[in-house]
């Protein structure tokens, strides 16, 4: 009977632990990003110039989480056309877009990253380097839908799986204590 017992607790101990983890993956560490927030300002390289510059944008909606720099997730709308855009702004050309919880349902990276690889949106650099090895991408469609997300880049790719980086890029930042 003890043994029962105890097998019981081991079980619903499991559950609440799997509930609890399952909770904090997919709602728990996210917030909602207000649109008068600088991380709904979005900004998007210039060609010319390299550097990032204000986006025109209308109903943003975004998602992000101090728990890690890759899950910022953002919906809008671009009054700019793509073929403006292409001839001023840096195209960004490993896009890959980075699933949102099922809850942000504005967001649909299998679509946009079919639609990246089929020429149905463009992807644009908002911002290198955003967090050291973390990029902001945007995918602008030509009806003026819109949205970005964070993309790891070469650099962060080396630097979190503790390789070299490549001379390329920036300095290391130095971990503070």
């Amino acid at each position: 009977m003890i043994g029962k017992i105890i097998a019981g607790i081991i079980v619903l101990t499991a559950l609440v632990a799997g509930g609890a983890m399952y909770y904090f993956q997919v709602y728990g560490f996210y917030d909602r990003v207000n649109a008068s927030s600088p991380d709904a300002e979005i900004q998007i390289t210039n060609l010319v110039t390299g550097t990032p510059e204000p986006m025109l944008i209308a109903g943003f909606e975004g998602i992000d989480s101090d728990s890690s720099p890759i899950r910022y997730r953002a919906c809008f709308t671009t009054p700019m056309s793509n073929a403006m855009m292409t001839e001023t702004f840096k195209t960004y050309a490993s896009a890959e877009p980075l699933v949102a919880p099922d809850w942000f349902s504005c967001f649909d990276a299998r679509a946009l990253g079919a639609d990246l690889e089929a020429g149905n949106a463009t992807a644009y650099l908002s911002e290198e380097n955003i967090h050291y090895g973390i990029d902001r991408v945007l995918a602008v469609y030509d009806d003026g839908r819109a949205y970005a997300w964070h993309q790891i880049n070469t650099c962060g790719e080396h630097h979190f799986n503790g390789d070299p980086v490549p001379a390329s890029c920036p300095p290391v930042p130095s971990v503070k204590d």
